[in-house]
């Protein structure tokens, strides 16, 4: 016989594996990751010169805010990997091996070339801070930017848009947001991909894109449970 208290247990783990897939749970991390990586970026952007050949003593002066920047990205990617998890929960027995593997290896490559160069700018910042004349009579301050500048802008975008095409077709197959949305998620994509630095907005074309899907899930939480558009295999007699 079972017993009450393994009664509430079970159900208790139903309740929590149903919450898992709820897709608000989506949208809030979603949300969650693009303000912390967009408010990251904008404090970083107008906090470090454009121009590389500018004085690194420059940076010295806003190293607190640059520093506040770097902090927010573990959150982020808390946020992110939360995101992953949850999308690919609701995608179910849809997954393939072949997807999974675009699919959560772009994503846990992206965010790994975004901790990368979250390390080695918070290392530059703490060297400008205490011995300055180090990077700046050596070049290294030149060598280390240029370092960063690739491994976020060159490889990080590129698997960010990898990421974004995968989750596309998610988003086509099962129908959890507006048509448009994973269409826009397409061409977006393409654009990372085939950039090559000389757009300068471009680092927050993946974010805001995130952003979108979680409002626009969030929106059509509000209205009413989300339906997929991806038809049960028939049944067999």
């Amino acid at each position: 016989m079972v017993r009450e208290g393994e009664t509430s247990m079970s159900q208790g783990r139903v309740i929590t594996h149903k919450g898992l897939k709820t897709p608000k749970a989506a949208a809030i991390a979603g949300v969650v990751f693009s303000v912390l990586l967009i408010t990251s970026q904008l404090l970083i952007w107008s906090s470090i010169p454009a121009i590389p050949s500018h004085s690194a003593l420059e940076v010295i002066g806003h190293s607190n805010t640059v520093s506040l920047a770097l902090n927010m990205l573990p959150f982020a990617g808390v946020a992110f990997l939360w995101f992953i998890a949850v999308v690919r929960d609701r995608l179910g027995e849809l997954e393939d091996r072949f997807f999974a593997t675009v699919f959560l290896g772009s994503g846990l490559l992206y965010l790994a070339m975004t901790f990368i160069s979250g390390a080695m700018a918070g290392g530059l910042i703490r060297i400008l801070q205490r011995t300055p004349e180090i990077v700046t009579q050596t070049g290294t301050y030149a060598l280390a930017r240029a370092q960063i500048y690739v491994a976020m802008n060159t490889y990080g975008l590129k698997m960010a848009g990898v990421f974004m095409f995968s989750t596309s077709t998610i988003l086509v197959r099962t129908g959890v947001v507006r048509r448009w949305i994973p269409f826009l998620g397409f061409a977006l994509a393409i654009t990372l991909l085939l950039s090559v630095g000389t757009i300068q907005w471009i680092p927050f074309v993946f974010p805001a894109w995130v952003f979108l899907i979680s409002a626009d899930i969030l929106i059509q939480n509000l209205a009413g449970p989300i339906k997929a558009t991806v038809k049960p295999a028939p049944s067999r007699q």
